[in-house]
C-alpha cells in the first residue's frame, strides 16, 4: 500500500501544536473555604473570650485565696496570741495544765448547777404566780362584794336623806338635812357632811360645852314645846328666845362660811335634848367658848 503525499503540504513542514482546554474551578469550593474560614475566625474569639474570662476567674479566685490566707495568718496570729498570754497568765498564776483542766470541769459543774437552779427557780415562779392568780381572783370576788355593799350603803343613805327633812332656820338661812330624833341624828353623823354633837342640856347656873360652844338651858316650856338657850361663842353671848322643838336654830361664828345648827328634838322639865351641827370646814377649835357673863 502506498501512501500519497497531500499536495497542499510541504514535506518538510512540523506537525501543528497539540492545544489543552483547562476546566473551571465550582463555586462551591470558595463557599465551602469562606464558611471554613469563618469557622475558624469564630472558633478563635470564642476561645480568646473563654481564655480571657478563665483568665480573669482564676486571677479573682487567686485574689481572694490571698485574702482568705491573709486572714487565716491573722487568725493564726492572733490564736497565738491569746495562747501566749494564756500561758503567760498561767505562769503568773502558777496554775498548771491540770489545774486549769480542773478549772474548765469547775466551771462546767457551776454551769450545770445554774441550770438546775434556773429550772428550780422557774418552777417556784410558776407556783407563785398560781398562787398569786388565786389570790387575785379572791380579791377580785372580795371586791364585787365590796361594790354590793357600797352600793347597798349608797342606797341606804339616799334612803336616809329622804326620810330626814330640810327647812329654813330662824335666820332665814336654808338649812341642811335635820334630825328629829336620836336616830336620825346616828343617820346625819352616817352622812358626814357636817361635824355632829349630840347633847341632853340640863337648866343649870353654868353653861355646859358643847362642841366649839358653850350652851346654857334658861327656860323650858312643856307645854308648847318651846324653850330659851343662852349661846357663848366668839367673846359673845347670843340668847335664843322661845324656841320651837325642830326648829334650826342657826348662829354665826368667825372663820365660818355656814352658819351653826342647833337642833332640839326633845322637851322636858328642865331638860331639852338634840345636837350642834356644825361645817366641816372649820375645825372644833375655831370658835373659842366666851366666858358666861355674871
Amino acid at each position: 500500500m502506498s501512501i500519497t503525499p497531500s499536495p497542499n503540504l510541504p514535506e518538510s513542514a512540523p506537525p501543528p501544536p497539540a492545544t489543552y482546554q483547562v476546566a473551571s474551578t465550582p463555586r462551591w469550593i470558595y463557599v465551602v473555604l469562606i464558611l471554613l474560614f469563618a469557622g475558624i475566625a469564630y472558633l478563635g474569639y470564642s476561645g480568646y473570650n473563654e481564655r480571657a474570662k478563665l483568665e480573669s476567674d482564676l486571677s479573682k479566685s487567686s485574689d481572694r485565696a490571698d485574702q482568705l490566707s491573709a486572714r487565716l495568718d491573722q487568725a493564726n496570729s492572733r490564736i497565738a496570741d491569746l495562747r501566749g498570754q494564756l500561758d503567760v497568765t498561767s505562769n503568773k498564776l502558777g496554775l498548771t495544765e491540770a489545774e486549769v483542766a480542773r478549772a474548765h470541769s469547775l466551771a462546767q459543774q457551776i454551769q450545770q448547777s445554774q441550770k438546775v437552779s434556773d429550772a428550780q427557780l422557774g418552777e417556784q415562779i410558776g407556783e407563785v404566780k398560781k398562787d398569786s392568780e388565786a389570790k387575785i381572783g379572791a380579791v377580785s370576788t372580795a371586791l364585787d362584794g365590796a361594790k354590793t355593799d357600797i352600793a347597798g350603803t349608797k342606797k341606804d343613805l339616799e334612803d336616809t336623806k329622804g326620810k330626814l327633812a330640810s327647812t329654813v332656820g330662824d335666820l332665814g338661812v336654808q338649812s341642811g338635812l335635820i334630825a328629829r330624833n336620836q336616830q336620825e341624828v346616828e343617820e346625819l353623823k352616817r352622812l358626814g357632811e357636817r361635824n355632829i354633837y349630840d347633847f341632853s342640856l340640863q337648866r343649870a347656873k353654868t353653861p355646859q360645852r358643847i362642841g366649839p360652844v358653850q350652851l346654857k338651858l334658861e327656860k323650858v316650856d312643856t307645854k308648847h314645846y318651846k324653850y330659851t338657850m343662852l349661846v357663848y361663842a366668839d367673846d359673845k353671848q347670843i340668847e335664843k328666845k322661845d324656841k320651837t322643838a325642830d326648829e334650826p336654830v342657826q348662829f354665826y361664828v368667825r372663820g365660818a362660811r355656814a352658819p351653826y345648827e342647833i337642833v332640839v328634838f326633845e322637851v322636858g322639865k328642865d331638860k331639852v335634848s338634840g345636837y350642834l351641827s356644825t361645817p366641816k370646814d372649820v375645825a372644833a377649835t375655831a370658835a373659842p367658848s366666851a366666858k358666861p357673863q355674871q
